[in-house]
């Protein structure tokens, strides 16, 4: 029996990025990437996804040092979905140049049958339907973490309340809730939302941190004030794994309000690291003592007594 104790299905890529201050090319991108990596500090992971054959063998290998598990990684012949974009000065705002899906067009995840007992799964930012197929190979009720975006809202919103009535908690960013609910006020629309089936909210706010709605009520957290941004690709990603990560290594009975919210405070943590250099180097380059002292910091800094 395999010991993953999180599975993560989502894009695998290759990324051209260009901020103001440098412009790199063929990176390792994708939300698979960015939430195995930030996941990998806490859980043992499991990846879901695709690539072609083009897809660079120290890719893989950098999975595997992050500790991931590739029983699911399908490789297919043909190109690896490709993006390319440019960050504006502010380093918030973002153009797409381009997007080569390749193989990610056809894909269809599976799941391994060593994942299939996993207790925690994120669903990333694919189509709902394929969230859905590959949830349903999962067995017994794992906690699930769903990410979307604005595309599924316009375009497959049965789908997507579908999957969002079978997701523990429903990550999206400010606008994609008010699209998705038809609502301005945050909390009508995490009201909506949990009415929907989740029995907790998180709505990402960028560089204003996020915001946890529940039963319980309303938890605030900023986000680690970073020195330097050299590349925010994959932040909402890596909060999102280390997210999932810190809740699987728990090994908690039942998710409650207290633990989502430590657990939303490592996801910030891991995702300020990510942000200070391109792809997955800094988080190659990261550790537990200090991950463990920034979270620290951030108490601290959220301390008002």
């Amino acid at each position: 029996m395999s010991d993953v104790k999180l599975w993560i299905v989502g894009s695998i890529g290759i990324d051209d990025v260009a901020t103001p201050n440098e412009q790199r090319c063929d990176l390792l991108g994708g939300s698979v990437t960015y939430a195995g990596a930030a996941a990998s500090f806490f859980t043992h992971v499991g990846a879901v996804g695709v690539v072609g054959s083009d897809f660079p063998e120290t890719f893989r290998e950098r999975y595997r040092r992050f500790g991931m598990d590739l029983a699911g990684l399908q490789t297919r012949s043909g190109a690896t979905f490709r993006w390319s974009g440019v960050y504006e000065d502010d380093m918030i705002n973002r153009r797409t140049l381009k997007t080569e899906l390749g193989v990610f067009a056809d894909f269809s995840p599976e799941l391994p049958d060593s994942f299939r007992d996993a207790p925690f799964v994120m669903l990333g930012n694919i189509s709902p339907s394929l969230q859905l197929h590959v949830l349903n190979q999962a067995r017994g009720r794992p906690f699930v973490v769903l990410d979307t975006m604005d595309l599924w809202i316009r375009i497959a919103r049965a789908d997507l309340d579908a999957v969002i009535r079978r997701a523990d908690v429903i990550t999206l960013n400010d606008a994609e809730a008010r699209m998705l609910t038809g609502c301005h006020n945050l909390r009508d629309c995490a009201k909506k939302l949990l009415a929907m089936g989740p029995r907790f909210v998180v709505i990402k706010k960028g560089e204003h941190g996020a915001m946890l709605f529940s039963e319980g009520g309303i938890a605030l957290l900023p986000a680690y004030p970073i020195e330097k941004v050299v590349d925010p690709t994959g932040a909402g990603d890596c909060f999102a794994g280390a997210f999932m990560g810190f809740l699987a290594q728990t090994r908690a009975a039942r998710v409650d309000e207290a633990l989502i919210r430590r657990a939303m405070l490592h996801g910030s943590v891991v995702a300020s690291f990510g942000v200070e250099a391109f792809s997955t180097e800094r988080l190659e380059r990261l550790t537990r003592d200090e991950i463990a002292a920034r979270v620290e910091e951030l108490r601290a800094m959220c301390d008002l007594s």
